[in-house]
């Protein structure tokens, strides 16, 4: 989301050869292998706009499923960013997805064709008329490009949300990975990967009671992050060339019980426990469950 001084919302219209062409969206793109979503957001800004980008905040995540022309079913995880423009020249993208980028006043938006996440975004009531092209979208995993074999580790990117849980006390809901799953014996948020259809705020209120027999009520996104290790060990000793994109919410936990693990053993958490800040920062503690306490003091 990128506005002028006008209140003008820079937008680019789909080309033919994007899944949906003369549709206008907010600018953006798909996360390269192991690139973090803030740089992905920034070269995809110059990719369609030809202007230099800052990232000012995260505004939301979400997600959808698209019908798509040939029939198929998309699922796609968006991270919707704030930014302003420090500097290059607005120009349209000459080969790409996109062909037109303009900058859009308040009083024009509407009149737009617009993808139903730009639309939201904005304000505007999606039209149920762009459905007449044989498309259909809903509100609402892990992805492998190949099979993995010892000698070329499987690609895969997984998009996944995570909570930094308290309770009313202050204490810390952690997780321990289970041995054999990278980062085994650490201690982790809980969390974990979206289903296909399952927006991140679903995908967390079922991680959060699997590993934790938990339910809370999310009360804030504290961040975004990524995390590349193109030699990972899966289960049984796989390698993977993982990248995983992880949004973290902060979840108040009103009625704490027992944290017990109630998803089917062999799962990737071994145990979960509540813990006093002191208890947690005396545990071996992910990168993640370690950012995640250092922000919350």
């Amino acid at each position: 989301m990128c506005r002028s001084a006008d209140g003008s919302v820079l937008l680019t219209r789909g080309s033919d050869a994007g899944a949906f062409p003369g549709v206008w969206s907010l600018p953006g793109g798909g996360i390269d292998h192991g690139e973090h979503p803030d740089d992905t957001v920034v070269r995809e800004f110059a990719e369609e706009t030809g202007h230099a980008v800052r990232i000012t905040g995260v505004r939301t995540v979400l997600a959808d499923l698209a019908r798509l022309p040939d029939d198929s079913i998309e699922h796609t995880d968006r991270i919707l960013y704030d930014v302003e423009v420090t500097g290059g020249t607005l120009r349209h993208e000459a080969v790409g997805t996109s062909d037109l980028a303009e900058w859009v006043t308040p009083a024009d938006v509407a009149a737009r064709p617009l993808l139903p996440f730009t639309a939201g975004a904005l304000g505007v009531a999606f039209d149920a008329a762009f459905d007449s092209a044989g498309l259909a979208f809903d509100s609402a995993g892990l992805a492998f490009d190949a099979a993995p074999t010892p000698e070329r580790p499987g690609r895969v990117q997984r998009f996944g949300a995570y909570a930094h849980a308290t309770d009313p006390d202050g204490r810390i809901l952690l997780t321990r990975i289970a041995a054999g799953y990278p980062g085994g014996g650490m201690w982790h948020l809980a969390g974990g990967g979206t289903d296909f259809g399952e927006t991140p705020e679903q995908a967390l209120a079922r991680e959060l009671y699997e590993e934790t027999s938990q339910r809370g009520r999310i009360t804030g996104l504290i961040g975004v992050s990524h995390r590349y290790d193109p030699s990972a060990l899966g289960p049984e000793g796989v390698p993977l060339d993982w990248h995983t994109i992880r949004v973290v919410y902060h979840v108040t936990v009103g009625e704490p019980t027992v944290a017990a693990v109630t998803e089917a053993a062999g799962g990737s958490t071994a145990e979960a426990a509540w813990f006093t800040p002191e208890q947690a920062g005396d545990l071996p503690l992910t990168e993640l469950a370690r950012d995640a306490l250092s922000r919350s003091g």
